[in-house]
């Protein structure tokens, strides 16, 4: 149910960027994402994820341009999203660059 709600918001978020920023669309998409995201890892995981000392400034940002998104502010909001989304995530992206870069030991893709 998780990895469908995550993808479903995935979905609408993107939907709603091609769709010239429609807010109904990227509200959906939030919404989703985030109950998703509670779905995975639990919510008492998903609390103590968003709001550790550290990350508190990329959950400020992500959490307000959320609150800007549904203010019909989207382009703010999504602005302000994406900061808080990098500063949360900063951790995670030399390890999904990792997985990716091992992608080429694959016999068959490294052939290709």
């Amino acid at each position: 149910i998780g990895v469908g709600l995550v993808g479903f918001g995935l979905f609408f978020l993107l939907f709603g960027v091609l769709l010239y920023f429609d807010s109904v669309l990227l509200a959906f998409g939030n919404l989703l994402f985030l109950s998703g995201l509670v779905f995975i890892i639990g919510f008492r995981r998903t609390f103590t994820f968003f709001f550790q000392r550290p990350k508190l400034k990329g959950t400020s940002f992500f959490f307000g341009g959320l609150i800007v998104v549904l203010m019909r502010w989207p382009i703010l909001g999504m602005l302000l999203e994406a900061y808080g989304f990098m500063s949360l995530f900063r951790s995670f992206f030399p390890v999904a660059f990792g997985f990716l870069g091992s992608l080429a030991n694959i016999p068959v893709l490294s052939q290709v």
